[in-house]
């Protein structure tokens, strides 16, 4: 954003009432689409239209009424990915496709036709596992894996598809439209919102007219789904009633409601389905507003033999539809087959990208009021985690710091150290706007909104070459008073225009190339942090790692950075609906997420702040942040005991960093979502089907964060029946799995290591994650039924694009078997040089106390161990081992 003229804007402008949005019978294409009821399709296959090529099938498909031809695309993608593209066969102009989502047009296998007669044409894949069968008469398309139909397309007959037409008033009069110009059909018309909508004062104009798509997908035998963030709802997927669809539209909204359906700061279109032996996505991709119908319901399923002894027998079998409606665009479908979630997880990274692998330091605790008053201010803060001892890594500025709250200034009466950047601003100001680089309105001047400098321009990053130029101010010689320890978040990027439409952008606003806001609106937040990412990239010549918070959000934003769950507000069910939200954005890609460690808006309880703090030690971005009308909250400010209760929790973090780093190494490169609900590890399991309140760090750590107020005790679910658990803090073997009453104090959460892991930490917490480079490991090695444990831990220079471009890291993989651990090379392609030495291992489960423990190194020089072990706990605990974390060696326990 640029700054036009100062207007006084307060934290008020973005306090507003709920009025402010709309509820889905406000919306023009939702009120169109949902006249469309559940019944016979009225389109129908052209089977005739049938071309083969080796990347796609194509054939076209007609409305029976309209008459209005539409093409079909179908093709598969390496990897048990099936795309559905349907469009125009000759519409009056393009109509918008999704650009840069996906990391590359994806590789298609060649589809062969085994069936097309009596109206059916059947599609084989090349190994014959899939088969999708397209009925002419209604069109509807049947997907099916050995036989069994997993999911089916347009069922219901719900395909929505209004092509584009001429302005009413450029079409020629026939008797038809002399009767449209009609009073009632006037209203009618309005109510429709075809050409133009009305919200409030506002009004949209669309030039183009009404372009909405929508189709419905059945889920056969799945009452279980998950996804399409943001919303701050449960995980689990709630059935749908008319008017209460779940919205995805990226929306501004300051201390949103919870348990509510509407869309709030991000959106990805991606939706989960799992059943005990298979996992289904549907990737729906579409950057205009788009809403989303559930319904889950049983359905008797059929003896194949049809006599009446078998038809007695009939089960009631789940059945999921899904109703995807947007407002504009084309139809472009990606059903991600699995068969398992991290199978998904690879499919949608295949497709948009994998997590970025973060800089070291992001990982650590971030410290964030809106706002640090000056320099004096940051350097007390700084020195106040000196003089308690609480480590942390980043302290963040709010848009306090800068020159009327415009970007790429600083305050120069609270900064005064940053050289004074107003004339550099107005030139750069004038340059933007002679290049023409901000959105326009529909009449062709710079759209003006209101946002914190006042009125403001926008700038269209929908632009290659506005990405390209916001991303060279980031140069240091160009951002006045900017170090490479400086970071950015994008904030506000929804768009936010106070005073705006549902205080966002005017969707008949226009982009590059000539579109309307409409189609990309999703995409605005996504395209901002792909520019400053390369912007922080291009500033230091492509060798360091960049980290950009973002508050907006796309599919693909992972490949860019780091995303937080916005405004949220200093209550016990604030705390409680952040597992679920974060959970969910984990599962659409995005693991490197967070909520504000003690609610953003208003003042939490020292009890509530500590529990967050507890809660937020164990999520992937952890920060605690607070609003401007919100008390001082540093750590120390709550009492002595409460202080000490944060700074564990905030050392346990840091100790556990090796872990979640590696983590984030499988995220980057086997799209492993590091935080994960349940059911994902235990797939089979139905009792984690719907469990949002305690959660997997990785495969190997549980955590139930306690949510409740003056908590006694929490129940507890401790998956498998063939598992053992182990808590994380004390070491001692949980009795059998199921869920648990586990007694609580304000010291601690509940944290369990499950069995046939090792966990790699540093032995201690240093100030800061530099100070911990040479820190030595422990390994915590967790026996599972049959005595065995395995483990990873991934080591770069935490910085730099090395491990990329030289191969400099060190992937280990630690294995015990056999009263043996052992330590060797997972990726021999790898090479780093460290002194850092495993100090410590703790076996938890070991049964007996050993005679004698050996250490050997690859060179077969032999060392005698010390060793302690606690007959309480059966934890045995290997001292002083100075093994090198780099090298291969063995630990023998006799």
């Amino acid at each position: 954003m640029e700054v036009v003229t100062p207007v006084e804007v307060s934290v008020q402008d973005e306090a507003v009432d709920k009025s402010t949005f709309k509820k889905c019978n406000q919306i023009a294409f939702y009120r169109r689409q949902k006249l469309l009821h559940p019944g016979k399709s009225s389109y129908r296959a052209l089977l005739d239209s049938v071309t083969l090529s080796d990347e796609n099938v194509k054939f076209q498909i007609i409305h029976e009424e309209n008459k209005v031809l539409l093409q079909v695309e179908i093709c598969e993608i390496e990897g048990n990915i099936f795309r559905l593209k349907i469009d125009e066969a000759s519409p009056l102009g393009a109509r918008y496709k999704v650009r840069d989502v996906l990391i590359k047009e994806p590789s298609t296998q060649r589809l062969f036709v085994s069936q097309n007669e009596a109206g059916i044409l059947v599609l084989s894949s090349v190994n014959e596992d899939y088969k999708l069968k397209v009925t002419a008469n209604p069109f509807q398309i049947e997907l099916q894996s050995k036989g069994e139909t997993v999911l089916s397309m347009n069922s219901n007959g719900l395909l929505y598809f209004e092509h584009l037409q001429p302005p009413p008033s450029d079409r020629k009069p026939t008797a038809e439209n002399e009767e449209a110009a009609s009073d009632s059909s006037k209203e009618k018309q309005e109510d429709l919102g075809l050409w133009q909508e009305k919200f409030g004062s506002f009004l949209d104009i669309k030039a183009h007219g009404p372009s909405s798509v929508g189709m419905d997908f059945s889920l056969h035998a799945y009452d279980h789904v998950y996804g399409i963030p943001q919303h701050a709802e449960g995980l689990l997927l709630k059935n749908t009633s008319d008017g209460d669809a779940y919205r995805l539209y990226n929306l501004d909204i300051f201390g949103h409601k919870i348990r509510d359906k509407i869309g709030i700061y991000g959106s990805v279109p991606l939706l989960l389905a799992h059943k005990p032996n298979r996992t289904t996505g549907i990737f729906w991709l579409n950057s205009s507003e788009t809403l989303v119908d559930i319904s889950t319901k049983a359905v008797a399923e059929h003896g194949l033999s049809g006599s009446a002894a078998e038809t007695a027998k009939q089960r009631a079998v789940p059945l999921t539809d899904v109703r995807w409606m947007s407002e504009s665009g084309i139809i472009d479908v990606f059903l991600l087959m699995g068969p398992t979630a991290f199978d998904i997880f690879k499919q949608f990274a295949q497709l948009t990208g994998t997590q970025a692998l973060p800089p070291l330091f992001s990982l650590g605790y971030h410290q964030c009021r809106w706002n640090y008053e000056d320099e004096q201010d940051v350097k007390a803060v700084d020195a106040g985690f000196d003089e308690h001892d609480i480590p942390y890594d980043v302290i963040w500025l709010d848009i306090e710091h800068t020159d009327g709250k415009r970007y790429f200034t600083w305050d120069k009466k609270k900064f005064q150290n940053p050289k004074k950047m107003q004339e550099h601003l107005r030139k750069k100001k004038r340059k933007a706007k002679d290049k023409g680089y901000f959105v326009k309105d529909r009449n062709g001047k710079d759209f003006e909104g209101i946002c914190w400098p006042g009125s403001s321009c926008y700038l269209d990053f929908t632009n290659p070459e506005v990405r390209k130029w916001y991303a060279d101010q980031f140069a240091f010689k160009t951002y006045k008073g900017s170090t490479n320890i400086l970071f950015v978040w994008n904030d506000m990027n929804e768009p936010s225009v106070f005073k705006g439409a549902e205080l966002t952008m005017q969707k008949d606003a226009v982009h590059y190339n000539n579109w309307e806001h409409r189609e990309v609106h999703n995409l605005y937040g996504f395209y901002q942090q792909m520019a400053t990412a390369e912007g922080l990239i291009k500033r230091s010549s492509g060798k360091e790692r960049p980290f950009v918070l973002t508050r907006s959000f796309f599919a693909g934003s992972q490949k860019y950075g780091a995303v937080w769950t916005g405004d949220n507000t200093a209550d016990w069910s604030y705390l409680k609906i952040s597992i679920p939200m974060l959970l969910t954005i984990s599962m659409a890609g995005i693991s490197f997420c967070g909520a504000d460690v003690g609610g953003f808006i208003g003042d939490p309880e020292p009890e509530l702040l500590v529990r967050w703090y507890q809660a937020g030690a164990y999520q992937p971005f952890f920060r605690g942040h607070s609003n401007m009308e919100s008390k001082r909250r540093e750590p120390w400010l709550f009492g002595e005991k409460n202080t000490q209760i944060i700074r564990e929790a905030i050392r346990a973090r840091y100790v556990l960093l090796p872990y979640l780093y590696t983590l984030f190494y499988r995220a980057h490169t086997a799209a492993e979502p590091v935080m994960r609900p349940l059911w994902i590890e235990f797939p089979g399991n139905i009792e984690t089907f719907g469990v949002e309140n305690e959660y997997m760090l990785g495969n190997a750590l549980l955590v139930h964060p306690v949510m409740e107020k003056e908590a006694k005790a929490v129940s507890v679910l401790l998956p498998g029946s063939q598992e053992i658990w182990y808590d994380f803090r004390e070491f001692q073997r949980m009795e059998d799995p199921g869920t648990l009453k586990i007694p609580v104090t304000l010291e601690n959460i509940p944290v369990f290591q499950r069995g046939g892991t090792v966990i790699p930490l540093k032995t201690t917490a240093g100030k800061s994650t530099e100070w911990m480079i040479d820190t030595s490991y422990e390994l915590h090695v967790a026996l599972d039924t049959e005595a065995c444990a395995i483990g990873e831990l991934y080591i770069d220079d935490g910085h730099s694009f090395q491990y990329l471009h030289k191969k400099q890291f060190l992937y280990r993989k630690f294995t015990f078997h056999n009263n043996i651990l052992s330590s060797s090379c997972r990726d021999e392609s790898g090479q780093y040089q460290t002194t850092c030495v495993v100090e410590r291992v703790i076996v938890l489960g070991f049964g007996q106390q050993p005679t004698f423990v050996t250490a050997c190194s690859k060179d077969g020089k032999q060392k005698e161990v010390v060793f302690t072990y606690d007959t309480k706990t059966s934890a045995l605990t290997l001292e002083n081992l100075a093994l090198s974390v780099a090298a291969d060696w063995k630990i023998c326990i006799n």
